[in-house]
């Protein structure tokens, strides 16, 4: 995300002078990025019937009619405040598909394949084995797998947001707080209970 780039910190003084040609370029900048987010959190059977691009339109229109007391009051960085936003409206979705369905979400191993990029989980692999180095495609492959199976079918929400927050969209610890609403250190602390949860799944290890 963009967070708090010249770009970003420029359009918003615009914004707040009344530009309005500068809150869309704002709303835009963030736009891939508050995609990106929410595809990470629909769950899979949800996904196939919801547009993720639908849900950011969604969200982009509620910041843009929010934008003005943003300005007034901002008590966070400004991609902090859209993920805020954002969250709320994957929530919603869920709630409303559970209501239309009128049962649970299926979570099919082959739909949750490939929503986390190869490349944001090459940190995983030390949780595997910390000598561990894929040589081949098909254990890279069996790898990940493993790894998002883990992240999506076994953590708790609690665990799987902190992770996804930390080490797939590589928020920093104090940005972790912010979205939290605790203090760096309790934000350090649940992000390394989630990381030994997660390596006990995959390990086969039993968490004390």
């Amino acid at each position: 995300m963009p967070e708090n780039s010249p770009q970003t910190q420029q359009l918003l003084e615009q914004a707040r002078q009344g530009d309005t040609q500068a809150i869309d370029q704002l709303l835009g900048l963030h736009r891939d990025s508050l995609r990106r987010m929410i595809q990470l959190r629909l769950d899979p059977a949800l996904a196939a019937r919801v547009d993720a691009s639908d849900v950011v339109q969604n969200v982009l229109l509620e910041a843009h009619k929010r934008l003005r007391d943003y300005l007034s009051h901002p008590q966070l960085p400004f991609h902090l405040w859209l993920r805020h936003i954002a969250r709320d409206h994957v929530i919603d979705a869920h709630r409303h598909d559970r209501l239309a369905q009128r049962r649970s979400v299926d979570r099919e191993q082959s739909i949750n394949a490939g929503r986390i990029e190869d490349s944001s989980l090459e940190w995983a692999g030390q949780l595997l084995d910390r000598e561990i180095t894929p040589a081949t495609a098909a254990l890279r492959e069996e790898m990940h797998k493993r790894v998002q199976q883990a992240i999506y079918e076994q953590l708790s929400e609690a665990d799987r947001e902190v992770i996804l927050m930390r080490y797939v969209e590589q928020l920093s610890n104090q940005e972790v707080a912010q979205m939290l609403g605790v203090n760096e250190a309790a934000a350090s602390m649940r992000c390394l209970r989630a990381i030994r949860r997660l390596q006990a799944l995959l390990t086969g290890e039993e968490q004390p």
